[in-house]
């Protein structure tokens, strides 16, 4: 069901010639950018009446207009199983809780007397937010992805999620409900590479925005691939991925359950065990087995993604040869499950979200731990963050300096300057000194 990597017996390799012997999905966002490219570009010139046209291609319904009514948005919070309202409350207020925290306040300061740098912060005015809606509903990526916002203070926030055959045509009622809760009213049945391109070029529905982020498939990757530059984004995200570094301290009864729960997202979804110990990698193949059994999306999804290339249990002679393999894997949610947990998290470099312990599962994180799950995946976690307030903030430095501090430090921006060839750079120093160098 899993395959096998067995790095036992010689020296690891270092950086890249480590991770080539990882495994990974096929995801190739470059190709499926030229696909994209048409739909976009068919969306600037046509708006809405393009993305009506790709509602009906795509996901087969027939639209009157892409904006989903305020009414509709009440009516699927009025009709929300009170058990499902009463989680997604718990999920908002925790979530709330630690981003409020991750909020940055202004900075002041003074560089030498008279001369003073100021770091503001400042939201971006207007985001798109995507929530997919592909073969399951994910009313957990519009928490995610609308409370950092908010949070940040952005004062436009807009959300697409795909229109639903099922439902006439709107997205998904939970994901309606979920932005009736958030207070978020301005909500669009669109999806894919369209609904990315909506928010760059805006429509005769919905104005542009600065900035798209949320999860999505390869089209929606693409997409902001495509308009990286145009617009803010948080990154392409890819198949989501579970790592899980663990000794023989382990339970593999917890190891499997957690292997299986992110597999169940997508047939390229990756499952990835790091272990020093033969007798746990034999324990979970073996566990695996019935607990695959026994859940659903059995042959679409589940199988598929353990038994892929993405998926493996590799074997490694220590901890110490486990903890380079998941830094050089760069998972997107890694768990620790070995003997002295935290330790071992303490000292990992790259990872988009970390959890500690046999009682810190990655769906406690999807869900209800606070912290955010729109995380960096294909190894970009070795360079990127998760989504947080910081995403939708940009710093602004603001240089107030008088003339003696100016004067001060004249000779040294003019020595510079012409070191660079740039004489005029100095030139606008000296102009106010009536062309003559401040003595220092």
């Amino acid at each position: 069901m899993i395959s096998r990597i067995d790095l036992r017996g010689n020296t690891l390799p270092e950086g890249g010639a480590l991770r080539d012997l990882l495994p990974r999905a096929e995801f190739d966002v470059e190709a499926a950018l030229e696909k994209v490219r048409p739909i976009c570009e068919d969306v600037h010139h046509r708006g809405t009446a393009a993305l009506i046209e790709y509602a009906q291609k795509f996901d087969g319904v027939e639209l009157q207009q892409v904006k989903v009514p305020t009414e509709a948005l009440t009516a699927a919070l009025e009709q929300l199983d009170p058990a499902v309202r009463a989680a997604l409350e718990e999920s908002i207020r925790r979530a709330r809780i630690v981003h409020r925290n991750q909020r940055r306040s202004e900075h002041v300061t003074q560089v030498v007397p008279g001369g003073t740098v100021t770091e503001k912060w400042v939201p971006v005015e207007r985001v798109g937010l995507y929530a997919p809606g592909g073969r399951s509903v994910y009313p957990s990526s519009v928490v995610m992805n609308v409370v950092p916002a908010q949070e940040a203070g952005v004062e436009s926030i807009a959300l697409a999620s795909p229109p639903q055959k099922e439902f006439g045509g709107l997205p998904h009622p939970t994901i309606l409900a979920a932005c009736a809760l958030l207070g978020v009213d301005e909500v669009y049945a669109a999806g894919g590479a369209q609904a990315v391109a909506m928010f760059a070029y805006g429509t005769d529905e919905c104005a542009p925005a600065n900035m798209v982020t949320g999860p999505g498939n390869i089209w929606v990757a693409a997409a902001k691939r495509y308009f990286t530059g145009k617009i803010g984004i948080d990154t392409e995200a890819g198949p989501t991925e579970i790592a899980v570094l663990a000794d023989s301290t382990a339970d593999p009864v917890h190891v499997a359950a957690d292997l299986i729960s992110q597999a169940e997202h997508d047939p390229l979804a990756a499952a990835v065990l790091v272990t020093d110990s033969a007798e746990l990698a034999a324990a979970v193949e073996k566990e695996l087995e019935p607990q695959v059994a026994a859940t659903k999306h059995i042959e679409d999804r589940i199988k598929p993604a353990l038994a892929g290339r993405q998926s493996a249990i590799v074997l490694v002679d220590s901890l110490e040869d486990g903890l380079k393999v998941v830094d050089a894997y760069g998972a997107e949610h890694l768990e620790i499950q070995t003997a002295d947990a935290a330790a071992w998290a303490a000292r990992v470099r790259n990872a988009g979200a970390i959890f500690v312990g046999p009682w810190s599962p990655v769906s406690l994180g999807d869900y209800c731990a606070g912290s955010n799950h729109v995380l960096p995946t294909g190894g970009c976690a070795c360079h990127s963050s998760g989504l947080s307030v910081q995403s939708f903030l940009r710093g602004i430095h603001i240089v107030d300096y008088t003339r003696d501090a100016l004067a001060e430090v004249t000779h040294h921006v003019v020595t510079l300057a012409e070191a660079e060839d740039l004489p005029a750079h100095g030139a606008a120093l000296k102009a106010r000194f009536g062309w003559k160098v401040p003595q220092a």
